[in-house]
């Protein structure tokens, strides 16, 4: 995932990510992060979304987030990281906050452009 700090400097980070049912893409962070702030500041963000037996095929997507909410009993986290690593989230002691966005944009490579 791609936000812009304060002086507009980008920066990248691997991001956990589920699509919703509704459309929109959930992500999650620790309270602390900040690329939350990141979010809160300019709600546009990036995500490559890639193809885990070939790379060069992926989806890159533009999205602008369309809610942000604490995750206190971190169902959030969990989804996604049962998802990821078929278990609950590990680390029940940080707060977790979950941003909701909407996709405004697409650009597919590889296999996935067609």
């Amino acid at each position: 995932m791609a936000t812009a700090t304060k002086d507009g400097q980008p920066v990248t980070v691997a991001t956990w990510y589920l699509f919703e049912p509704d459309g929109r893409v959930l992500i999650n962070l620790d309270a602390g992060r900040f690329r939350l702030g990141h979010l809160r500041r300019d709600p546009r963000f990036a995500l490559d979304v890639l193809d885990g037996d070939d790379w060069y095929s992926h989806v890159s997507l533009q999205l602008v987030v369309t809610e942000i909410t604490d995750d206190p009993g971190l169902v959030d986290i969990d989804a996604l990281s049962r998802h990821y690593l078929g278990t609950p989230y590990g680390n029940r002691e940080r707060p977790r906050v979950s941003a909701r966005a909407e996709i405004r944009a697409s650009m597919a490579w590889g296999a996935l452009a067609r």
